[in-house]
């Protein structure tokens, strides 16, 4: 079976533009979740939100493109510049035809969908742009990606919830390494902060009003952030015979589904889940020195995780460490694993551990290693990335430091 390596990342999300800002925010354990600036926010009983700020799309995209893409295309594309840029890699001939796109959202065009909807319904009108539909869909990015760059090779979008990038990276792995493809584009992007968006949420009573606190006993719930993670996954000897700089190997995936609740989550699931990214990696749970946690800030997602970890992981479970990211950028849903990697590869290439923000109380079944508050430099050669989505889906990815 073919190596998988990382060779390019991108992104933009509330913790900066860029994934060198985001590592200095995850570093100085800076939160980017504040007030919301959107249309009828005095309507919402939920008003914070990881919201991406000080972006002008005006400056980025033509008037015709902003006509094709919604927010959450915007963002994948300057994620996707930022990752292509780094990796150096230009697509043409073969190679073009070798490449292609795994993209993971759950809301897609969720804004474009809110905005036409306030133009039928409250304003009265009776046409809308004739573009709605592609600019709205959930392939629209994938699909403007794969244009941008000429990658001819297999092009999709994964949508599972919160699990959504993580299962598209996933096969995005899988596809390099069954020799399918020999340079996948793979991520996620996410942008449901407008009113529709966050008034369903509401609706769901497990959002917080003032901030997110994994794993602290006082939890209260999520807060949701948008964004995007925009990673280049490529053949481990395409990258070295053209002396790529590696950033991490992925080195095992895993997917299960719980099959039992559509919001709560089982224990059971996620701990084959991440059992099941160990043996794919042909690791031991004793050789992972980081997790980064799905870690919601709900009750019933911590718990549970930490069980998992425990489960699997057993006396070792005291020794790793485990934190959540989104304590600082918020929950970006489909996007949300894309973001997170990034805390993976900075644990990897630059030994730095993000923490786990806004800890204030220990919580008795959250008893394990969780970064509270502050970073922590450490050396560790291997990590897992966690995500556990509505609708029982679990999707868990290991990588591995380069060299």
């Amino acid at each position: 079976m073919r190596r998988v390596v990382i060779t390019g990342a991108g992104s933009i999300n509330p913790l900066g533009h860029s994934v060198a800002a985001t590592h200095e925010a995850m570093r100085e354990g800076r939160s980017g979740i504040g007030d919301l600036d959107i249309r009828d926010v005095e309507r919402l009983s939920i008003r914070i939100g990881g919201q991406v700020k000080d972006y002008d799309a005006d400056a980025r995209f033509n008037r015709q493109q902003q006509a094709l893409f919604d927010r959450f295309t915007q963002f994948t594309l300057i994620a996707a510049e930022e990752a292509l840029a780094q990796s150096g890699l230009e697509f043409s001939g073969q190679l073009a035809a070798e490449s292609g796109v795994v993209l993971g959202t759950s809301g897609g065009g969720l804004g474009t969908l809110d905005d036409n909807y306030r133009v039928v319904y409250e304003e009265g009108k009776n046409r809308v742009h004739p573009f709605i539909v592609p600019k709205l869909m959930n392939n629209a990015a994938a699909s403007h990606v794969s244009m941008t760059y000429n990658l001819k090779g297999p092009s999709f979008t994964v949508a599972t919830a919160c699990a959504s990038s993580n299962h598209a990276m996933g096969q995005a792995f899988w596809l390099i390494r069954g020799g399918a493809a020999k340079v996948i584009i793979t991520g996620g992007s996410e942008s449901m902060l407008c009113f529709g968006g966050v008034k369903a949420w509401e609706g769901l009573r497990v959002m917080s009003k003032d901030g997110c606190r994994p794993f602290s006993a006082n939890r209260n719930g999520m807060v949701q952030g948008e964004g995007a993670g925009v990673f280049v996954f490529e053949e481990y000897e395409h990258a070295k015979a053209r002396g790529a700089e590696i950033l991490a190997e992925v080195v095992g995936f895993s997917m299960t589904s719980d099959a039992a609740d559509i919001v709560m989550p089982s224990q059971q699931g996620a701990a084959r889940a991440i059992a099941g990214a160990l043996n794919d990696a042909g690791i031991s749970a004793e050789q992972v020195g980081y997790i980064n946690a799905h870690g919601t800030g709900t009750a019933a997602n911590d718990k549970t995780e930490c069980a998992a970890v425990a489960n699997v992981f057993g006396q070792h479970a005291n020794e790793v460490m485990i934190s959540s990211t989104k304590s600082m950028h918020g929950h970006l849903i489909g996007g949300t694993g894309a973001v997170e990697l990034l805390a993976c590869l900075m644990a990897l290439k630059d030994g730095v551990i993000a923490p786990t923000i806004n800890y204030e109380e220990p919580d008795p079944e959250c008893a394990l290693d969780v970064v509270p508050n502050v970073a922590r430099e450490a050396s560790v050669d291997y990590v897992l990335s966690n995500a556990f989505a509505f609708g029982g889906l679990n999707a868990v990815l290991a990588l591995k430091r380069a060299g």
